[in-house]
């Protein structure tokens, strides 16, 4: 996060269950593990900022 400390003016983390995780920009899905069945690797989120 100190690298784009000026880049991102807010994060929100929901809970959620069954083993989904998601990360989404100003609402737009960029990452589901539920659809590719894995977690991703930090360039795949870091490239969408």
């Amino acid at each position: 996060m100190r690298k784009y400390k000026n880049r991102i003016s807010s994060l929100e983390l929901i809970p959620s269950g069954g083993g989904v995780f998601e990360v989404k920009k100003n609402g737009t899905l960029i990452f589901s593990k539920k659809e590719l069945g894995r977690f991703p690797d930090a360039e795949e989120i870091t490239a969408n900022l």
